[in-house]
C-alpha cells in the first residue's frame, strides 16, 4: 500500500458523525490535508526562523531580509510541494492529467489564493473597516472556499 493510500485510509477512520452527515468524503479529506499542511508550515517555519535564519536578518548585499520574510521564503517552498502532493494524491486523488500540468495549474490557483488573500484584507480593512484580526479570519474563511472550488474543478479536475 502506497503511502498515499494509507495516509487516506487514516484519515477515513475519522469519516463519522457529525462528518459524514455534513459534508462529502472528498471535503473531509480536503480539509485534514489543509490541517496536515497547516501545521507542517507553522513547525517548519518555528524550526527555521529560530534554528536557520536564528532571528537574524539577512544581508543579500543588495537587499536586507527582515527574519520573518527570510523564513517566509524558506517554507513556502517545502509547504507548496507538500500542499500540492497531499492535495493530487490523498483530497483528491490523483487525475488523468499529467503530474507536471497539475503543478502548473496548482501553481495558478496558489497565485490566485495569493490575490484573494490580499484583495479580501484590503477590502475587510480598508473599506469595510474591519479590525485586521477579524478581518485576517474571514478572509481565511474566503480563501478556504474558493482554494477547494479551484481544487476541485480546476486544478484536479477529474
Amino acid at each position: 500500500m502506497r503511502l498515499a493510500e494509507k495516509l487516506g485510509a487514516f484519515i477515513d477512520l475519522f469519516y463519522i458523525k457529525p462528518f459524514s452527515a455534513l459534508v462529502s468524503p472528498t471535503v473531509f479529506r480536503y480539509a485534514a490535508c489543509g490541517g496536515v499542511n497547516m501545521a507542517l508550515d507553522l513547525v517548519w517555519y518555528f524550526l527555521i526562523y529560530h534554528y536557520l535564519v536564528a532571528e537574524q536578518f539577512l544581508d543579500l548585499g543588495f537587499v536586507v531580509v527582515s527574519p520573518h520574510i527570510a523564513s517566509l521564503c524558506v517554507v513556502f517552498p517545502i509547504t507548496f510541494f507538500t500542499g500540492f502532493w497531499l492535495n493530487r494524491n490523498v483530497a483528491f486523488r490523483a487525475t488523468e492529467f499529467g503530474q507536471g500540468w497539475q503543478l502548473v495549474k496548482y501553481a495558478l490557483s496558489v497565485v490566485g489564493s495569493l490575490a484573494v488573500n490580499y484583495i479580501c484584507m484590503k477590502l475587510f480593512v480598508e473599506v469595510c473597516d474591519i479590525w485586521p484580526t477579524p478581518a485576517k479570519a474571514l478572509t481565511t474563511a474566503v480563501c478556504v472556499v474558493y482554494s477547494y472550488l479551484v481544487g476541485r474543478y480546476f486544478t484536479f479536475k477529474k
